[in-house]
Parts: structure tokens; C-alpha cells; sequence
């Protein structure tokens, strides 16, 4: 029989937490997100490497645990920045919507570690409790909404002020 350590069950509990605590895993059971934490993967990344490039197979979605990430897409042959983000942020869930390829890149500028919640997983998690797999589905609908609108209140600002030059 396997008995899990304290630092095991501590790591777990700060985990679940951190889903907790963020929009994508809004209104899901603690029970839903111990099991993502216990059948996720983590990602140890050095600073300089790459979670995903752009144009990659997208089979998963990231939740940063700590460290900063470099969110960048290439244009004319040069990356330029998108955002930057930080510890509790999740990027990457794009692809557990339409499984399109990566539309950027996603790059560790410090040493990172993540949480990977693979479309797998959420196969799993449809298999084992449909509810909360639809939770996350609309969750992350949400997310994508939210940024999407945000775009473009950017785009329709540039493009006006543009027009009063």
C-alpha cells in the first residue's frame, strides 16, 4: 500500500488551492480538482525554454505555479511580446477547446514550474463526472471571452486613435 508523505499532501493541498483561486476552475468541486491535481503533470522549465512555439500540436493547458512565462508571436521573422505572465495564471487553454495548433508561443523567462492539464485528462474528468467537465468547458469559454473582448477594446482604440491623427 502507498502512504503520500506530508511534503506530498502538502503540494497537492497548495495545488488545489491555486486551481481554487482562479476564473477557469470557478465553481468546481474540491473533490474535480484533487483529481486533476493527482492525474496532471508538472513542467519543470529552466529559463530560455519553451513550453510551446507557435504553429506546435496544442494537447494542453498550463497553470503557472511559479515563475514568469513570455506569451509571444512571430511576425517578419521576430517574436514580439503578447503579455507576460505570473504565478496563478493559465495559458494554453485554447487548446482544449479547438485543438488547433499553438497560435503563440508560450516561454519560460524565469525558472518555471506548472501544472499540465492535458485534453487527456479532461477526457478523463468528461468520463468520470460530466457536470463539472462542463463547468471547465464553460469556464474556459469564459476565459477566452473575457480576453477576446478585451483584444478588442485594444483594436477598436488603436484603430480610433488612429483615425484622429
Amino acid at each position: 500500500m502507498f502512504y503520500a508523505n506530508s511534503k506530498e499532501i502538502n503540494l497537492k493541498q497548495a495545488r488545489v488551492t491555486l486551481l481554487q483561486s482562479m476564473p477557469v476552475f470557478g465553481g468546481v468541486s474540491k473533490e474535480t480538482l484533487e483529481f486533476l491535481v493527482d492525474h496532471s503533470s508538472s513542467r519543470q522549465l529552466s529559463a530560455g525554454e519553451y513550453f510551446f512555439r507557435e504553429g506546435d500540436d496544442a494537447i494542453s493547458m498550463y497553470v503557472l505555479e511559479q515563475g514568469k512565462v513570455a506569451i509571444s508571436k512571430q511576425w517578419n521573422g521576430e517574436d514580439h511580446l503578447l503579455k507576460n505572465l505570473e504565478q496563478g495564471d493559465c495559458f494554453g487553454e485554447m487548446a482544449l477547446i479547438d485543438l488547433h495548433p499553438r497560435s503563440a508561443s508560450g516561454m519560460a523567462i524565469e525558472n518555471c514550474s506548472a501544472i499540465e492539464i492535458s485534453h487527456v485528462l479532461l477526457l478523463k474528468l468528461y468520463q468520470h463526472d460530466l457536470e463539472q467537465f462542463t463547468i471547465i468547458q464553460m469556464n474556459i469559454g469564459r476565459e477566452i471571452s473575457r480576453r477576446l473582448r478585451a483584444e478588442d477594446d485594444q483594436l477598436f482604440q488603436l484603430k480610433f486613435n488612429q483615425k484622429k491623427s
